[in-house]
């Protein structure tokens, strides 16, 4: 319906967007309309699916694989010109900087990274080390789910500063500048439960040890997102689907034929005299290859003629599936493996399209929510120790990055 504006010279029709309007069309889309940080209220039930869509689902292992593969490749490296001294001790840490003892720094930045892509955030904590420890720098770097991090809100918490909130599990001081993260002692969903005094079961550690990347999706945003999270509901949909059509095409090959028999004869019982029904034995036929089966005389044999797929079925787990893997960002060629009917001309636009979006992230998220951290760590802690001068502080605090290039 249109709007009318009153004026001296009679009502003027003024234009409005149709998105807002409230007619039959849109009546029932009525969104919560909640900010950047409550509608994560549901986050932690996402994060159970996104985990077991990753374990159990291919699409979504394949994206959050080639995601990570495309971003770090085999290692983002750092470079130190005309810093010898410095380059060769950074060398070192990179073999011995993990605190689990498993990866090295390279390792560590594909860990972080498919945290990240699959449940959309990932937290690295800076471990100090003791001068004694034999490490060349005594600090490492432990990689942390978001499930480490409650969904915690509070303004008032035991060993809160005056003045701080809690907003997400992350600690706010009075500018709403992050000051603090409480952690979980383990990882929630481990069997192992802390034996510790604290009934919390949370610690504190200070903004300036964290290394947190995620992707905001919008302004304000203090969490992240996987980025198969649009998609899920589909993809689950989608894996059903699939499994229904299997299912039924297994249960319908599980009758091969049938022994079709004319209608028994009917005789008389020569002691009482009554009718009586001679019924034939009953048996299952099995198929061999090259058999030849004699059947008896009156039977006939009726070979099961199971559903198929169907025709489209091809074509519909195709547009689901491009669906799926636009949804998390990812080209469908890539994500699926699919490039049937697809030319070189146009898998390289599709190609240089989505390396344009992978360089974004590399330089937006990767590098400086993760990278230039894990380095100021390594400055600072090398720089009290005594190892590196100022004048190499500053330049390990200023590294070129470089990300492993596309062919």
């Amino acid at each position: 319906k249109p709007h009318y504006k009153h004026t001296p010279k009679g009502p003027v029709i003024q234009n409005r967007y149709d998105a807002a309007g409230q007619g039959r069309r849109m009546a029932g889309w009525q969104p919560p309309g909640g900010g950047p940080n409550s509608d994560l209220d549901g986050i932690a039930v996402i994060r159970r699916r996104l985990v077991d869509a990753i374990s159990n689902e291919w699409a979504a292992k394949s994206i959050v694989e080639k995601w990570t593969t495309t971003l770090i490749g085999v290692g983002v490296t750092a470079r130190f010109p005309d810093q010898p001294r410095l380059t060769a001790l950074w060398k070192k840490h990179i073999a011995e900087c993990d605190a689990d003892g498993v990866y090295d720094l390279f390792g560590l930045q594909t860990l972080a990274t498919n945290v990240f892509v699959g449940l959309g955030e990932s937290f690295t904590r800076a471990r100090y080390r003791r001068a004694n420890s034999g490490l060349s720098v005594p600090v490492q770097y432990q990689v942390m789910e978001p499930q480490m991090l409650p969904m915690l809100d509070a303004d008032t918490w035991t060993g809160l500063p005056a003045g701080h909130i809690i907003r997400c599990g992350i600690e706010l001081d009075r500018s709403r500048q992050r000051s603090a993260y409480w952690f979980h002692k383990d990882h929630p969903g481990d069997r192992a439960r802390s034996t510790s005094l604290d009934p919390t079961g949370l610690i504190r550690v200070p903004a300036e040890d964290v290394a947190h990347m995620y992707e905001p999706r919008r302004a304000g945003a203090l969490r992240g997102v996987g980025d198969i999270t649009t998609s899920l509901p589909t993809m689950r949909d989608t894996s059903d689907y699939a499994d229904a059509v299997l299912l039924r095409q297994k249960l319908s090959n599980l009758f091969v034929a049938f022994i079709k028999r004319v209608a028994p004869n009917i005789g008389e019982d020569p002691f009482s005299g009554d009718k009586v029904r001679e019924v034939a034995e009953q048996f299952v036929a099995s198929l061999e290859p090259g058999l030849v089966q004699e059947l008896d005389p009156g039977q006939e044999v009726q070979f099961s003629n199971p559903p198929e797929a169907g025709t489209m079925f091809h074509e519909y787990m195709r547009t689901q599936y491009l669906g799926i893997n636009a949804g998390a960002g990812m080209p469908y060629e890539l994500g699926t493996g699919d490039i049937r009917e697809v030319s070189d001309r146009t898998l390289r636009v599709i190609i240089n399209e989505f390396r344009r979006r992978a360089e974004q992230r590399q330089w937006q998220v990767v590098i400086p929510q993760f990278c230039r951290r894990v380095a100021r760590w390594f400055a600072e802690t090398a720089f009290i120790e005594g190892k590196i001068s100022s004048a190499e502080y500053d330049a390990a605090i200023d590294a070129e990055w470089a990300p492993h290039g596309f062919d």
